[in-house]
């Protein structure tokens, strides 16, 4: 750290491994500012067990679904933040008019606590007011009937169980339409659209045990310890057996640097930690693609000159298209790459050097590289590099993409898609006798597209905060004001509840964490992880209040009143979800003896045909990509343009915010930070703690993020972070992968103003 910089309220050196003493004591605030102390461990210890509830935070497996969870910091956060003591009562928003809550931080509104009984704007006081579910359920079907089937959008949360998700599908395919913007846009649509042109499927095909088996992880774009912390304890293993870990990643991250397990008396007692990354390449931002083609293209210049790197064998057997991408390798020019990655051939030649030692290879990634505007042909380029040597189909090798939310995948698997197969159609059709719509619907983009346009005049938001999670509040805001109908399920109060529109409901739903109880007796869900387990969730607290309804309970409610002739049975499913399960087996293949596989302890996998060497794509075959061109990332670059990239913070999961402090980046008590290389600030005229002016530099954009300070950290040249969701201001609408519509919060070019001199020292 530079001694000379001058002091900076919130900002301070941190020097600690991720994990450790500082965990728990995180852990132990969570617990004591959240929830009742007596009740607090038992609960936590049920989390990850298999008859307990599975964690609402990260989608990471469990070994032998035994928990780790007690250790995992963030994880606790998650279930402390759910299972609160803390209440949101009618009298509550009695008191608080939609503008003064408005005006509340993010972390405030959520901060006040579970919401206990459904609610209705009401615009003459400007609160909400309390409402009966019968009645609110009727007029929402009401209002739906009068509105043709493809102006309603229906949004999925991530955190949704496979039995809810499957009847929200349901629903509004019964309605008439496919609007499904999800949770899964803004994150890794890239993954489910890059994939299947590869593999054939959109999901992973690496398993826990494969971690044991492996030679070597190469690590793209992800911060385990913040995003995803139950994989610290396998990374954790793989360093101290001494499996090299190849990190890429712009900023220098804690958790991928030291780690100390708290589950190791030894690094406890000790006060020592792991090291994380056995190399760590700080790649430019947007620069994944030319990385990844310059560790391929020194591998194909060491098989000219060897002939033992690639595997002939697997790639005439179960590829094509080597031969075209070998040539597009040979076309792109070092410098180029060097330029593009901000790498050095010699840095990239090591990596491969490294790749082609090893004889089972996994790579990782996370939105590092599917939120940018090229995001389905960096995934690709990923597959790409696996192929080169058969490490897909094999022990110990493969490709992950880790997915953050604890049922993003499961969601996809059972039906949330705006692009249905014909297949599935054909099924539901079949099993409950209605003919569901063709014709694709919207995705998030298309989705807030058509808010604006005011073509979509409803949205249902089975969980999330659909418009802060947003590209472009000052669009997407605006566009949720402007509908005739919004409707809410969710356990607390955030931002988007607040954008009011015509007429605007809240339905306080059970958590994972609590029991659910329905006519028939006691309920799980089911979730499936980013390794494709699907596993049971039972949670046992005493709900937050006996008005709380649980998802499925809540769909079916909307989708009785919505629909006079439904052919589905939805009380009958709402009674018993082994019903909805049911029908789960009959309309999604993978599903056969579903009641029966999630009653063992641990669940079962869905099958992944590339894992066989299977592949289900057109030709039979995994398929070469070619990717257009290395320096497309991030348009409109020049000397004074830097590329942006979104951060969660430590006391963050998504646009949930636990607290204030970023403990491993050394902010404490505040957001409104800009991370800088020191280069870039010395080149701009800038220092450590000035107050800045940050614009989108693309054509036709005035977009601003105003009054931000300047903080000096280990990030590449050239690249930049900031907060999301506060930073989304900045990412137009537009600005956005074609081929999967993901946003791209990760490259947005941006200019960085300081505000005055006379503010500089203030």
């Amino acid at each position: 750290m530079n001694n000379k910089r001058r002091a900076v309220p919130g900002i301070r050196h941190y020097d600690g491994p991720a994990g450790g003493w500082g965990a728990l004591k995180a852990t132990a605030i969570a617990v004591r500012t959240q929830m009742d102390t007596f009740d607090a461990p038992a609960t936590l210890l049920r989390t990850n067990q298999p008859d307990g509830f599975d964690c609402p935070g990260c989608a990471w497996p469990d070994k032998e679904h035994k928990s780790t969870f007690q250790f995992c910091e963030n994880g606790a956060k998650a279930v402390t933040w759910e299972a609160t003591s803390k209440r949101v009562t009618p009298e509550f928003f009695a008191e608080n008019t939609v503008a003064s809550l408005l005006a509340k931080s993010d972390f405030e509104l959520e901060g006040y606590g579970r919401l206990t009984q459904p609610m209705v704007y009401d615009r003459a006081s400007d609160t909400f007011r309390a409402v009966p579910w019968q009645q609110a359920f009727e007029r929402i079907g009401e209002i739906l009937r009068g509105l043709p089937p493809d102006a309603v959008e229906f949004y999925t949360s991530g955190r949704a169980s496979n039995e809810a998700a499957y009847l929200f599908q349901l629903y509004a395919r019964e309605l008439g339409t496919n609007n499904f913007p999800d949770c899964s846009n803004m994150c890794h649509e890239a993954t489910s659209t890059g994939l299947p042109r590869s593999i054939g499927i959109g999901k992973g095909t690496v398993s826990l045990d494969d971690f044991d088996n492996t030679e070597l992880v190469i690590s793209i774009g992800h911060n385990p310890g913040t995003n995803h912390p139950r994989m610290m304890g396998t990374l954790h293993e793989l360093s101290r057996r001494g499996v090299p870990i190849i990190v890429f990643n712009p900023l220098r991250e804690r958790a991928l640097e030291r780690f100390a397990d708290p589950q190791s008396v030894i690094e406890m007692a000790t006060y020592g930690s792991t090291d994380i990354a056995s190399t760590y390449f700080q790649v430019r931002a947007g620069g994944d693609a030319a990385a990844i083609k310059g560790i391929a293209k020194h591998l194909l210049e060491q098989e000219t000159e060897r002939g033992d790197v690639l595997d002939h064998e697997f790639i005439a057997a179960h590829t094509q298209g080597f031969e075209a991408f070998a040539a597009d390798i040979a076309a792109t020019s070092w410098e180029s790459i060097e330029r593009e990655s901000g790498l050095s051939r010699v840095d990239l030649a090591s990596v491969a050097t490294a790749y082609a030692k090893s004889n089972a290879t996994i790579i990782t990634y996370g939105m590092g590289i599917t939120q940018h505007n090229k995001g389905t042909a960096n995934v690709r380029l990923i597959a790409d590099l696996l192929l080169l040597r058969g490490n897909i189909g094999k022990s110990g090798a493969g490709i992950c993409p880790l997915r953050g939310h604890s049922n993003v995948q499961g969601n996809r698997t059972v039906g949330i898609t705006e692009k249905p197969t014909a297949a599935f159609l054909s099924r539901l059709k079949e099993v409950f006798g209605f003919t569901p719509p063709e014709k694709h619907g919207h995705d998030a983009v298309a989705a807030t597209q058509a808010m604006i346009n005011g073509e979509a005049r409803a949205l249902l938001c089975l969980g999330g905060n659909f418009a802060v999670a947003m590209p472009d509040h000052e669009q997407a805001f605006a566009a949720m004001r402007k509908l005739d109908l919004s409707v809410h399920v969710g356990t607390k109060l955030n931002r988007t509840h607040l954008l009011v529109a015509k007429e605007t409901y809240l339905f306080p739903c059970l958590g994972r964490t609590e029991l659910d109880m329905q006519q028939t007796g006691k309920q799980s869900i089911t979730v499936e992880d980013s390794m494709s387990m699907v596993h049971a969730s039972s949670g046992k607290l005493k709900p937050a209040s006996p008005q709380l309804l649980s998802e499925p309970a809540i769909v079916a409610g909307m989708a009785l009143a919505t629909l006079p002739q439904t052919r589905v049975h939805w009380a009958e499913l709402v009674a018993d979800y082994d019903r909805i399960r049911d029908l789960i087996e009959k309309t999604i293949p993978g599903f056969s003896d579903y009641n029966q596989r999630i009653r063992v302890p641990g669940g079962f996998r869905m099958p992944l045909p590339p894992t066989e060497r299977v592949w289900p794509t057109a030709s039979g075959k995994a398929m070469f990509s070619l990717f257009d061109g290395v320096n497309e990332n991030a348009p409109g670059l020049g000397d004074n343009t830097l590329r942006m990239i979104t951060l969660r913070s430590h006391d963050q999961y998504n646009t949930t915010i636990y607290a204030l402090d970023d403990r491993y980046r050394g902010v404490f008590g505040r957001r409104d930070v800009l991370f800088m290389n020191e280069g870039d600030m010395a080149r701009l005229g800038l220092e450590h703690g000035d107050r800045v002016d940050i614009t989108t530099a693309l054509p036709d954009c005035t977009q601003s993020l105003n009054d931000i300070t300047v903080v000096a950290y280990n990030i590449s040249a050239g690249s930049v972070g900031a907060y999301y969701p506060e930073a989304n201001v900045l990412v137009p609408l537009s600005y956005r992968d074609e081929d999967s519509g993901t946003p791209s919060y990760k490259s947005v070019p941006v200019r960085i103003t300081l505000r005055s001199k006379e503010i500089r020292a203030l």
